[in-house]
């Protein structure tokens, strides 16, 4: 990210640039994340930004003009969370009113995998916990069925006949099919592949980043970003009052 930043630079109205993959869920399709490891701490300001981006990236890449965005909370109450979560709530309510973005509300962290929104934004630190756990449980399930495998004749027979149906399932989880993250808020296209990445995985990350470009990806961004200016334009605190220049 900070080669990319360095290079490239951020874009106009954004201060940070984004990691974005895509998760998968029940409905069959895909919930793009973020933050997912780029920025640990973020501002209430920092999360609309990302509901900017998320949006040009499900747009391009989908053809929905308004995904639905939600915001990763402790629970979808509006007087739940912390400050920063309150405040960008806030931010999102008033992109949505001015039709900016397609807000639902708050969402939970099992909200990511039912596919309740399109998109969920969240700090870095946060949306980095999740992903590593998504990854872990196609691991889990390729050693739940090598270990029936090795069991009693009962289990083996068992698992011979769940077997399909637990293949289906694990390659539907299978981290490799949803390898390469777009980074978001660059003036230019990059995409992030694993660290442990094999060609499978590094083969999805190349089509990603195709179709990001075939789909002018980021004149998409420029157009959302140039549009809810207004909002992403940060508020400079007010210069204090020099109490000797007030006369009664």
């Amino acid at each position: 990210m900070a080669i990319a930043r360095y290079l490239l630079k951020t874009l106009d109205g954004i201060d940070r640039p984004a990691i974005a993959p895509q998760l998968p869920n029940v409905k069959g399709g895909a919930t793009t994340v973020l933050d997912l490891g780029a920025n640990v701490d973020c501002d209430a300001e920092d999360l609309l930004q990302f509901a900017v981006l998320g949006s040009a990236l499900v747009s391009a890449l989908t053809g929905n003009e308004a995904p639905s965005v939600g915001l990763l909370n402790i629970g979808e109450e509006a007087i739940k969370g912390s400050e920063t979560i309150k405040k960008a709530s806030q931010l999102l309510r008033t992109a949505a009113n001015s039709k900016d973005l397609n807000f639902y509300g708050n969402v939970e962290g099992n909200d990511i995998f039912k596919g309740t929104t399109d998109i969920v934004v969240c700090d870095g630190f946060v949306g980095n916990v999740a992903l590593k756990a998504s990854e872990g449980v196609a691991s889990m399930i390729g050693e739940f069925i090598r270990v029936e495998f090795s069991r009693s004749i009962f289990t083996k027979v068992a698992a011979i006949v769940a077997y399909p149906v637990l293949k289906a399932f694990k390659s539907r989880l299978d981290h490799r099919r949803y390898n390469g993250a777009a980074l978001l808020g660059l003036r230019g296209l990059v995409f992030k592949s694993h660290g442990s990445a094999d060609e499978v995985a590094f083969g999805h990350a190349l089509d990603r980043a195709y179709d990001a470009a075939r789909n002018n990806l980021l004149d998409r961004v420029r157009a959302r970003i140039a549009h809810a200016a207004p909002l992403l334009a940060r508020q400079e605190p007010a210069a204090p009052v020099d109490a000797t220049a007030l006369h009664v």
